[in-house]
């Protein structure tokens, strides 16, 4: 196709996707940061802790999808992450664009069966009160390190109609890891390679995406997949996001995740460094890391964050038994420590890189709604040092507090601990919840004498709750 062919098609898709009904205009009820303390989420005008667990990345392509949110609205999840990917890994993935009888794709012609499927994903998560944290692009749809996904892709010009090779200046296939930033496809922006033949077919897709999630209120944006690109991308998608919404009078939210694990490399500061573009900051990769290190890496977030605070998430927890990323023990303990941490919203990754909505995941969602129902998470403060906290030994208990009136210990796998409460007046009643087993022993009294000794009743996962009487 030449370029001025080319162009009237992109434009006449244009006046197509412009034509879509708009969304109605922002109420209160939309997810955005607490207006009491922004390091929360607030949704329906009422503050909101975010935890999930899902069986795959883009959920909306699943064919058992009502049966994935009936369980999760069951248990007590409301979050979960969707790719917009299309790459094709378990056979009931389509993509976004027609299919011709010739077998190529028609870049300027939607599918509406993916679409459809969009749609109804967004629809039947509002009517369950489930949000959704949107990621755009993930880079591992436009590469064939892991299978011929590239290859097999309809941006790949071999398999349209729209563009050559040379016009596009993509390959036929891209072998390394993505990692790599060898693929031109994440450098079309103006102020990277302002590639004019690929970005408006690029941009296109987003403005079809929103002109679907546009007319919802529970969806947050996160622009990559763990990126380790340039900055520039991000930056022009989430502005091109900002400015779709504000013309229909939306205020959407938009974070970027990166691939450093830790969140003190200085590629999380292109995120960290720019609330007024990102107002939320998602730090997944922080969950590659276990004990100690997972929980300072955390503090030392929230502790940078302070001065201009925003909802943290870590929308992917890894580690499940035969992964590759953890353990099952390890997931379950990154779950625990990012919540009593002070993240505001976190979901285990889907198998086998986390343990997804397994029966075991469902368990520890519906202890954290036991304990929520009964810990105010949304005064609470934690305990960066754990100074509090004597006779504590490696990854041995984790503390937060809401001053002078609760304390709740998180028990990775049972211990004994003291807790330093010297000066504070009144009677304390102590709870513990066995977490695996979903119960609450009955309140008691601990002795008067200060620290109070907190010994576990068993192994396995427990937290401690102390509650000054009324």
């Amino acid at each position: 196709m030449n370029s001025p062919r080319l162009l009237a098609a992109v434009l006449v898709w244009f006046a197509t996707c412009s034509a879509t009904s708009l969304p109605a205009q922002e109420t209160s009820s939309d997810i955005r940061p607490w207006r009491e303390n922004p390091r929360f989420w607030e949704y329906h005008g009422k503050p909101i802790l975010l935890v999930g667990g899902s069986d795959d990345d883009n959920l909306f392509q699943r064919p058992d999808l009502e049966k994935q949110l009936e369980i999760m609205a069951r248990v007590g999840a409301n979050y979960i992450r969707n790719t917009m990917s299309d790459r094709r890994d378990r056979g009931f993935e389509v993509y976004p664009f027609r299919r011709l009888a010739s077998g190529k794709y028609d870049l300027t012609q939607w599918n509406e069966e993916y679409w459809e499927r969009f749609e109804r994903m967004l629809r039947m998560t509002a009517e369950r009160n489930i949000l959704v944290q949107i990621e755009v692009w993930d880079r591992f749809d436009y590469s064939d390190a892991k299978g011929p996904r590239w290859r097999e892709h309809p941006y790949n010009p071999a398999n349209n109609v729209n563009y050559s090779h040379e016009e596009a200046g993509l390959a036929a296939e891209y072998l390394k890891h993505p990692g790599r930033n060898e693929q031109p496809f994440f450098y079309s922006v103006p102020g990277l390679r302002n590639n004019t033949v690929l970005l408006p077919f690029q941009r296109a897709q987003v403005d079809k995406m929103l002109s679907h999630s546009l007319r919802y209120g529970h969806v947050l944006y996160c622009i990559d997949n763990e990126t380790s690109g340039a900055e520039e991308w991000g930056a022009y998608w989430a502005k091109h996001i900002r400015k779709k919404a504000e013309a229909v009078g939306k205020e959407v939210h938009v974070t970027e995740m990166w691939d450093a694990w830790k969140p003190q490399d200085p590629t999380h500061r292109r995120t960290f460094d720019h609330p007024d573009l990102y107002t939320f900051v998602d730090i997944s990769q922080n969950n590659h890391n276990s004990g100690e290190a997972h929980w300072r890496n955390l503090q030392w977030v929230l502790e940078y964050l302070a001065p201009q605070p925003r909802p943290l998430n870590t929308v992917k927890i890894y580690g499940a038994d035969g992964g590759r990323f953890g353990n099952t023990r390890d997931g379950l303990e990154r779950f625990w420590r990012n919540l009593l941490g002070g993240v505001a919203g976190t979901r285990f990754h889907r198998p086998d890189s986390g343990i997804g909505l397994s029966p075991r995941a469902q368990r520890h969602v519906q202890a954290f709604r036991m304990l929520q129902r009964e810990f105010d998470f949304f005064s609470a403060q934690p305990d960066v040092e754990q100074t509090l906290l004597m006779d504590r030994e490696e990854n041995e208990a984790y503390l937060s507090v809401v001053p002078d009136r609760q304390y709740a210990v998180y028990f990775p796998n049972g211990g004994e601990v003291r807790l330093h409460a010297e000066g504070l007046e009144g009677v304390w009643r102590a709870r513990w919840l066995d977490i695996e087993a979903e119960e609450w022993t009955p309140a008691k009294q601990p002795n008067d004498e200060s620290p109070f000794s907190l010994r576990c009743p068993g192994d396995g996962h427990f937290v401690c709750l102390l509650t000054r009487a009324k």
